[in-house]
């Protein structure tokens, strides 16, 4: 490795808008916020809502379930 041409990484903390902080390292050097992280995130959390608005799946399954399957 050539000396002097790689960056350097410090510890930092990551504050997120719920107040979960988190450890982590990164060469900015210094601590940043963040507006979702797992701890908060729908997606992680299981409270992500699948809205099926005027049945947009069930209509799609009736024109075109049917293609593919013999």
């Amino acid at each position: 490795m050539k000396a002097g041409i790689h960056p350097n990484y410090t510890d930092i903390s990551a504050t997120c808008s719920c107040g979960n902080v988190i450890a982590t390292r990164s060469t900015i050097g210094k601590d940043i916020s963040i507006d979702v992280c797992s701890e908060c995130h729908p997606f992680y959390t299981g409270k992500q809502k699948v809205l099926d608005v005027g049945g947009r799946i069930d209509r799609f399954k009736q024109r075109f379930g049917t293609f593919g399957t013999k």
